[in-house]
């Protein structure tokens, strides 16, 4: 996105439980757009969970059906986009993301997002088994490389959802 323009949609990126959905739709409601999460329009397309996509069907056929909905989300325009946590390291991902795309990495450290992750109910399916921490560490550490290509990275552990769209709207109007 160039200096100057107005972006037609914003793209949050961050690993599990950085606060991609709940940021969203705040912003989306501050914004007057809609608000879309990878990981929802997925469920309702599959009539099943994600964790049950990987349990059943596999991470590859997860990774697929991710894609499309990436694909064909991408080119909507007023609308707030929440990722799924992977989707920025999956080869090709950010080849869909056009110049008229404002991207934000919501920064979380492993041990937050277990513990924010761990209070909403079962475990992400990544994450399943093991010392938890430690694998999320780990799978952090491969994906960050991918939330670096987002333009702008916040900290969500420092601020809440309200503040966190505040944020946004204010790098919106700075980046004009």
């Amino acid at each position: 996105m160039a200096n100057g323009d107005t972006p037609e949609r914003i793209l949050l990126v961050g690993f599990m439980a950085s606060g991609k959905s709940s940021v969203g739709r705040e912003l989306a409601s501050r914004l007057g757009w809609a608000f879309e999460d990878f990981d929802t329009v997925i469920e309702a397309r599959a009539g099943k969970s994600v964790s049950e996509i990987f349990t059943e069907d596999g991470e590859a056929e997860f990774r697929r059906l991710e894609s499309g909905v990436a694909e064909e989300l991408l080119v909507r325009t007023e609308v707030v986009l929440a990722s799924g946590g992977g989707w920025p390291a999956q080869p090709g991902s950010w080849n869909m993301v056009t110049g008229h795309t404002m991207s934000v990495w919501l920064q979380v450290s492993p041990a937050e997002a277990v513990r924010r992750a761990s209070q909403e109910g079962p475990l992400r399916p990544l994450l399943e088994g093991g010392d938890v921490t430690n694998r999320a560490t780990a799978l952090l550490l491969v994906r960050e490389a991918s939330y670096r290509r987002a333009r702008y990275a916040l900290d969500s552990e420092q601020y809440g959802p309200l503040e966190l769209a505040g944020e946004v709207v204010k790098l919106m109007t700075e980046s004009r």
